[in-house]
C-alpha cells in the first residue's frame, strides 16, 4: 500500500515530469540558462521588432522610414572604433578565469598571477573605451550631418538633426558599457549577462515604441539605446565590488603586455571588425544615396527582420564563447567539439525554420496585395537576404569556435568579403537597386562559406593534435 501511494504522489510525479522536461530542453534543444535567457531576449527582440515594424509603417512616412534605418547603419560606424576589443576581452578574461574562483560576494581566490592578469584586462579595456567613446561622438555627429545634408530627397522635409545628435550620444554611452559586459561574461557571468540583455531589450523597446506612438519616431533609435544603457548601469552597480576591486588592483610585473601578447591576435580581429561594417551595414547608406530613402527604408526593414532571425539562431553558439575559451585552456577538446557541433546543428535548424516562415509571410503579403508589403523588399530580394543569413549562421559559428583559441584565421576572408560586398553594393546597387545587391552578395556569401569551412576544418585538426603546433595563419 505505501508503495502504491508513493507512485501516485502527484508532487513526485510533477517533480519527475519537470526534471524530464528540463533534461529534454538541455540535451535536445540545448537550452541551458545562458542560452535560455539569450534566446528569450532575442525572441523578445524578434517579436518586438515586428511590433516596431508595424509602428514604423503606421507612424512614419516611407521617407522617414529610410532615415530611421539609415541612422542605424551610420551608428554602426562604432565597429571601426571597437576594433574587436569586446571579443578579445571576453576571451582573455575566460582564459584567466579558468585558474580562479569568484565567490558569491565577489571575492577572488586562486592563482595570483591569473588574478593580476584578469585585473589588467579590465583596466586596459576601460582606458581604451573611455578614449574611443569620445572619438566616436566626435566622428558620428559630423559624419551624419554631412551624409544627410548631401543626399537631400524630393518631398516633405524630414527633421532629422536633433534625433541624430541624441542617437550618436546614446550610442557612445552604450559603447562605453559593452566592454564591462563582455568582461563579466568572460568571468563566468554568462547567464546573468544574458538575463540583463533581455531586460535591456524590453526596456529599450518600450521606450522606442513610446517615441513612435507619440509621433517622435526618429527619436526611437536614441530611446532604444537609452533604455539599454540605463538597464545596464543599474545592473553594473550591483557588480561594483568586483569591478572596482579589479580596477584598483596592483598588477605589477604580471600585467598583460598587450603589444606582445594580444595585439598579434587582436589586429586581425580589428581588421575583421572593420570589414564587418562594409559587409553588414553598407546596404542602407548606398541605397539612400543612389535610390532614395524609400528603397533604403525597404532594405532596412527587411534587414531588421532577417537580423532578428539571425540573432535568435546564433544564440546557441554565442553564449558558448566564454565556455569554449575555458575548455580550450584546459585542453578538453572532445567536450569542446561535442558541445559545439550540437549547438551548430540547433542554430542551423532555427535559422532555416525562421527563414522559411519569413519568406512565406512576405510572399503571402504580396499575393494578397496588402499595403504593408510595400514597406518590405520583394519576395525574391528578401529570399536572397534570408539565404545569406543562413550561411552567415554557419560562418559566424565557425569564427566563434576558432577565435576561442585566441587566433584569428578569418582575417583574409573578412578583407576579401568586405572588398567584394562593397564592390557589389556600389556597382549593382546603383544600377539595379536592392535586387542587384541581394543577388550578388548572396552568391558571394555562398562561396565565402565554402572557404570558411575549409579553414575551420584545417585549423581545428591542426590545433587539436596531441602536440599542438602554432600554424601559419593565411
Amino acid at each position: 500500500m505505501p508503495d502504491d501511494l508513493h507512485k501516485l504522489d502527484p508532487f513526485r510525479l510533477n517533480s519527475s515530469g519537470i526534471a524530464r522536461i528540463r533534461h529534454w530542453l538541455r540535451t535536445v534543444l540545448g537550452l541551458d540558462r545562458a542560452v535560455g535567457f539569450t534566446v528569450l531576449a532575442r525572441f523578445w527582440g524578434s517579436a518586438a521588432g515586428l511590433v516596431t515594424i508595424f509602428l514604423i509603417a503606421r507612424f512614419l512616412t516611407p521617407a522617414e522610414q529610410g532615415y530611421y534605418y539609415t541612422f542605424g547603419s551610420l551608428v554602426a560606424i562604432q565597429m571601426i572604433f571597437e576594433l574587436g576589443f569586446s571579443f578579445v576581452i571576453l576571451q582573455m578574461a575566460s582564459h584567466e578565469r579558468a585558474r580562479l574562483s569568484i565567490s558569491v560576494d565577489y571575492e577572488i581566490t586562486g592563482d595570483p598571477v591569473a588574478h593580476a592578469r584578469l585585473a589588467s584586462v579590465l583596466q586596459k579595456s576601460v582606458r581604451w573605451y573611455s578614449v574611443a567613446a569620445v572619438l566616436l561622438v566626435a566622428t558620428l555627429i559630423p559624419v551624419g550631418f554631412h551624409f544627410f545634408s548631401a543626399h537631400q530627397h524630393v518631398g516633405p522635409t524630414v527633421f532629422w538633426r536633433i534625433p541624430w545628435c541624441f542617437a550618436a550620444l546614446m550610442a557612445a554611452v552604450n559603447f562605453q558599457i559593452d566592454p564591462l559586459l563582455s568582461f563579466l561574461e568572460g568571468c563566468g557571468y554568462v547567464p546573468s549577462v544574458a538575463r540583463l540583455r533581455f531586460i535591456q531589450s524590453v526596456t529599450g523597446s518600450l521606450l522606442a515604441w513610446s517615441a513612435l506612438a507619440s509621433h517622435h519616431g526618429l527619436f526611437a533609435p536614441s530611446m532604444m539605446l537609452l533604455g539599454m544603457a540605463s538597464s545596464a548601469l543599474v545592473w553594473l552597480v550591483r557588480k561594483r565590488k568586483l569591478l572596482l576591486g579589479l580596477l584598483r588592483y596592483h598588477t605589477g610585473e604580471h600585467r598583460i603586455r598587450w603589444a606582445e601578447e594580444v595585439w598579434p591576435f587582436q589586429w586581425r580581429i580589428a581588421v575583421s571588425w572593420f570589414c564587418g561594417y562594409f559587409i553588414f551595414w553598407l546596404f542602407n547608406p548606398v541605397l539612400f544615396a543612389y535610390r532614395g530613402p524609400v528603397e533604403a527604408g525597404q532594405m532596412g526593414m527587411s534587414l531588421s527582420l532577417v537580423n532578428a532571425i539571425l540573432n535568435v539562431a546564433i544564440s546557441w553558439i554565442s553564449t558558448k564563447s566564454a565556455p569554449f575559451g575555458t575548455l580550450i585552456a584546459r585542453r578538453e577538446y572532445e567536450r569542446l567539439d561535442r558541445i559545439f557541433f550540437q549547438a551548430l546543428r540547433q542554430a542551423f535548424a532555427v535559422s532555416v525554420a525562421g527563414a522559411l516562415t519569413a519568406w512565406l509571410g512576405c510572399t503571402y503579403l504580396n499575393l494578397q496585395h496588402l499595403r504593408f508589403a510595400q514597406r518590405l523588399l520583394d519576395p525574391v530580394s528578401l529570399g536572397m537576404l534570408l539565404i545569406l543569413m543562413v550561411t552567415n549562421v554557419v560562418i559566424f559559428s565557425e569564427a566563434i569556435y576558432l577565435r576561442a583559441h585566441k587566433q584569428e584565421v578569418f582575417f583574409v576572408n573578412s578583407v576579401v568579403g568586405a572588398v567584394m560586398v562593397t564592390a557589389f553594393t556600389l556597382f549593382f546597387g546603383r544600377r539595379y537597386g536592392a535586387l542587384g545587391i541581394t543577388v550578388s552578395c548572396c552568391i558571394g556569401n555562398i562561396l565565402g562559406l565554402v572557404w570558411a569551412t575549409y579553414k575551420f576544418r584545417k585549423y581545428r585538426k591542426l590545433w587539436h593534435t596531441p602536440d599542438r603546433v602554432t600554424a601559419t595563419i593565411v
